[in-house]
């Protein structure tokens, strides 16, 4: 059973988290986190503006020697005791990330908590395995090695959608290689990241490591991402914002990670396990109610298998079960907003002049009126350049396209401004390595869509960003490489000073 805390008791103190404990914020201006699937708000809290930025750089930059002189060991101790913090509070976080994002419990207590929870573990022995290339003697009279070292002050700004996740992937890379934190979450959705740094704090990390502000974009946001002491900029977000992050960081020539919107194709070859494609594809496009940039948003299906897989689906989207998040059996929580409901919705109306929507298109009525939802969506007809195809519409809504030959099913595929993950179907195994070598994507699936492990990167091409998330890769983003050279020989006249002045 779920732990359900009172919100307003624990945040008493506000919802700025700065150099080891919880304050308010100094914008004078309060905003509410509010309950998706009611409508009702959970907490009011005083937002933070640009001068608590200053002050939380200022925390994390005063934080910086002591942690980034610490060993690997001591680093990975200090981690692994803060799972064991948050092992301890599961339910809490559980209670937290579905109340303040409408998830549904399962996917809270399978996916979104155990997930961010390996995620520290995994960190917690890569802090220990930073890599680098083996010293040797390359150019026969100087030994050569590779150090790794922090960059320093991280500022990290994360979106709504999986908020703990999120805050996970932005910060555990960065700490377990020496580096401190600002993260900035979603105004919308801060609980589970001020929870997380207040873990870390409890479990012996440092005050002043991991530090979280929690405001608006505009200011807060900005104000971070170009900070003359933050050293790098990591943004997860729309593309629209991160390349306004980008203009902001590389003003000042930051290091700069990206993870940007996503229009994920799902290629269904002709030989394909139909009934495994469409299970595939219903859980793929509705997980988090859609609103995962990795989501199955375009399948592009064989026209052999078209019209059983556009049959499939609709059957099985209408079994989906749409409720209360806290409910046992539901499937399908709210969107995170009404406001972000209705631009879902508009993205449906306007494909209706050239599309067809088969099922859902609409938000329910009755008890789920009040909140947020909206109704798993299958359309067909859509042509290519049409919007629905090509932009992210980040809502339980799938577009499904047939193709006749493989050059033109991979051809689609590619056809957007996106690459950030992809599917491909196929008992083929010729097939299969032909779509994971030629689909534009930093992941390809293949005969599944969405899993995700703490060993493996995540991270896009195009439009998606670069920079990778997760895995023993995420430390090319938070560390400098340095090359140490030594001087072997102890010769004062080395060989090459010929060609400078001299003769040899």
């Amino acid at each position: 059973m779920v732990q359900r805390f009172d919100v307003s008791s624990r945040f008493a103190d506000g919802a700025q988290f700065t150099a080891g404990r919880l304050r308010t914020g100094s914008s004078g201006r309060t905003h509410a986190v509010v309950d998706p699937a009611t409508g009702d708000e959970v907490l009011g809290y005083e937002l933070a503006e640009p001068g608590d930025v200053d002050e939380a750089v200022e925390a994390a930059h005063g934080a910086l020697p002591e942690w980034s002189g610490a060993t690997p060991g001591e680093r990975s101790d200090a981690m692994h005791r803060w799972a064991a913090v948050l092992r301890e509070r599961t339910d809490d976080f559980v209670y937290a990330e579905s109340l303040q994002c409408g998830k549904p419990l399962k996917l809270s207590e399978e996916f979104d908590v155990p997930g961010s929870f390996d995620n520290v573990a995994f960190f917690a022995g890569a802090a220990r395995q930073l890599p680098g290339v083996a010293a040797g003697e390359y150019s026969g009279d100087h030994t050569s090695y590779v150090r790794r070292e922090p960059l320093g002050v991280i500022g990290s700004v994360a979106p709504w959608n999986y908020p703990l996740q999120m805050a996970a992937w932005k910060i555990l890379p960065a700490v377990a290689a020496g580096n401190t934190i600002v993260l900035k979450p979603s105004e919308l959705t801060p609980l589970t990241s001020l929870m997380f740094a207040e873990a870390a704090c409890e479990a012996g990390i440092p005050d002043g490591v991991i530090n979280v502000v929690s405001g608006a974009g505009a200011d807060v946001g900005e104000t971070l991402v170009s900070h003359p002491r933050v050293a790098m900029a990591s943004f997860t977000g729309s593309t629209a914002v991160g390349r306004r992050v980008a203009e902001l960081a590389t003003g000042s020539v930051k290091r700069l990670h990206l993870e940007l919107g996503g229009k994920a194709p799902f290629v269904v070859f002709d030989d394909a396990d139909l009934s495994a494609a469409v299970h595939g594809a219903v859980a793929g496009a509705l997980i988090n109610s859609g609103q995962d940039c990795t989501a199955a948003t375009r399948a592009y299906v064989q026209r052999p298998l078209y019209e059983e897989f556009v049959s499939g689906v609709a059957d099985l989207m209408s079994t989906v079960r749409v409720g209360d998040p806290f409910a046992p059996n539901t499937d399908l929580g709210p969107l995170i907003s009404h406001a972000h409901r209705d631009r879902v919705a508009g993205f449906v109306e306007r494909a209706r002049s050239s599309a067809t929507v088969v099922t859902g298109g609409k938000a329910p009525g009755g008890g789920l009126a009040k909140g947020a939802y909206y109704l798993p969506t299958l359309i067909t007809d859509a042509p290519q350049d049409s919007e629905i195809v090509q932009q992210e519409v980040f809502g339980p809504v799938l577009t499904v396209l047939p193709f006749d030959g493989d050059d033109e099913g991979i051809a689609l595929a590619n056809d957007t401004p996106y690459g950030l993950a992809a599917s491909a179907w196929s008992r083929d195994v010729l097939r299969t390595g032909r779509a994971e070598r030629e689909i534009q994507a930093g992941c390809v699936w293949i005969n599944d869509h969405i899993p995700i492990i703490s060993e493996m990167p995540h991270g896009g091409y195009k439009a998606s960003g670069h920079g990778k998330d997760m895995s023993a890769y995420s430390f090319e983003e938070y560390t400098q490489v340095k090359h140490v050279m030594y001087d072997i020989t102890g010769e004062a006249r080395k060989d090459w000073h010929r060609t400078v002045f001299g003769d040899r």
